[in-house]
């Protein structure tokens, strides 16, 4: 299982609900905690590695402590709160970028889990706001969007050289989605 990158289109369409929970999928997700960790991050996507379900997963107290491991199947978002708080995010399937993100800070969502058990839950703050990436990477939306006009003009040459490096890669390996990172 890897990564795949910007702007490989998985990313920018909005996946499918996933029909059934079996053992191929419990697998995959301990893949992705996986490779979440490997790559340091706090949250991560199906559609992040091509698997373009709705399926996400989150632990916002990273490798350290696996107590904190959430997966989330069909979520929706039933309700935002009004306390907006700005913050910084970054992306996995973006890594060299990094921009202050406006979201709310708490949300009323459901969700199932691996047991396919239903759940409702309000979230507050750090899990609300990565719950909300995650989610937004479900619905094809990356937090490139969420970003202010000046931040987004700062990275639209970045965003250029990711594109070109992505058509050059398409056109001589076949791997348009993977690359490799420098470390």
């Amino acid at each position: 299982m890897q990564l795949v990158y910007y702007p490989d289109p998985v990313l920018l369409k909005t996946a499918q609900p996933l029909e059934q929970i079996d053992g191929e999928v419990k697998a995959r997700t301990e893949e992705l905690f996986e490779l979440m960790y490997r790559e340091k991050g706090v949250g991560l996507a199906a559609p992040q590695v091509g698997w373009s379900v709705r399926l996400f997963i989150l632990n916002i107290y990273g490798h350290e402590d696996r107590s904190g491991e959430r997966v989330f199947i069909n979520p929706r978002i039933l309700d935002k709160g009004e306390e907006i708080t700005v913050e910084e995010e970054g992306c996995l399937s973006i890594p060299e970028l990094r921009g202050n993100v406006s979201r709310p800070e708490a949300i009323l969502c459901e969700y199932q889990d691996l047991s396919g058990e239903k759940f409702r839950e309000e979230m507050h703050e750090l899990e609300a706001r990565v719950f909300q990436h995650e989610f937004d990477h479900l619905n094809g939306v990356l937090f490139l969007r969420h970003l202010n006009t000046t931040a987004k003009l700062l990275a639209k040459k970045l965003l250029r050289e990711l594109e070109e490096e992505y058509r050059q890669r398409g056109d001589s390996s076949g791997k348009t989605g993977v690359r490799s990172r420098e470390p």
